[in-house]
């Protein structure tokens, strides 16, 4: 029987680009409601720089208040070490870490180079196995990057064989200007399957268009 998992991201990425601060007393009931629905991963907010995001400011807060159930896997963003170290902090059992497919993206959006996120990576996930915390990995713009145009598939193989390398359980392959088709989707995980096991890739649409 063919199945689905769905990982549910609108407490962090659906809320992310709200202007508006939505408290954090909004944020948990939201949180809880989505427990109730029998969803199984739930990603709850991200220790990113309040500077940089705003919105996901109060995300220790919103853990520590949100009801936490044995069969129902809760996860944050983290940038970097001293991100995880937050997520530590609270005992959370899965991070997730963040690069692109391009190098103009990954310059934009955090900064370095794809191999310099790499090697920030590493050292969250060796963190990671002191604490037998999981770590999945999000590669940005698998189709087209608004600095580097359209992306070859080859592109986005040499990135997720990267951070499947340094110890990353899955690849969530996200398309982060909404213009992706069917058809584009078909080809790109055609040629992935061929290289990588299925089993370990995930996809992020967005409807921008």
């Amino acid at each position: 029987m063919n199945k689905i998992k769905i990982f549910e991201m609108g407490p962090r990425d659906g809320l992310q680009s709200i202007k508006e601060i939505i408290s954090s007393e909004k944020k948990i009931h939201l949180i809880n409601l989505l427990q109730s629905t029998g969803l199984k991963d739930i990603e709850v907010g991200s220790f990113v720089s309040p500077k940089w995001v705003p919105q996901m400011a109060d995300s220790k807060i919103v853990y520590e208040g949100i009801e936490k159930k044995e069969n129902i896997n809760l996860s944050v963003l983290v940038p970097n070490i001293k991100g995880y170290l937050q997520a530590r902090e609270l005992k959370v059992n899965e991070v997730a870490v963040f690069t692109s497919a391009t190098e103009g993206f990954s310059e934009k959006n955090i900064n370095c180079s794809i191999d310099e996120s790499i090697e920030r990576f590493k050292v969250i996930i060796s963190e990671s196995q002191i604490d037998n915390a999981k770590v999945r990995g999000y590669i940005s713009c698998i189709y087209k990057c608004p600095v580097d145009g359209f992306v070859k598939p080859d592109n986005v193989y040499k990135v997720v064989d990267k951070l499947l390398e340094i110890g990353c359980y899955e690849i969530s392959l996200g398309d982060t200007l909404g213009i992706g088709t069917p058809r584009q989707t078909e080809e790109l995980l055609s040629f992935l399957v061929k290289k990588i096991n299925q089993k370990y890739l995930a996809c992020h649409f967005h409807d921008t268009y």
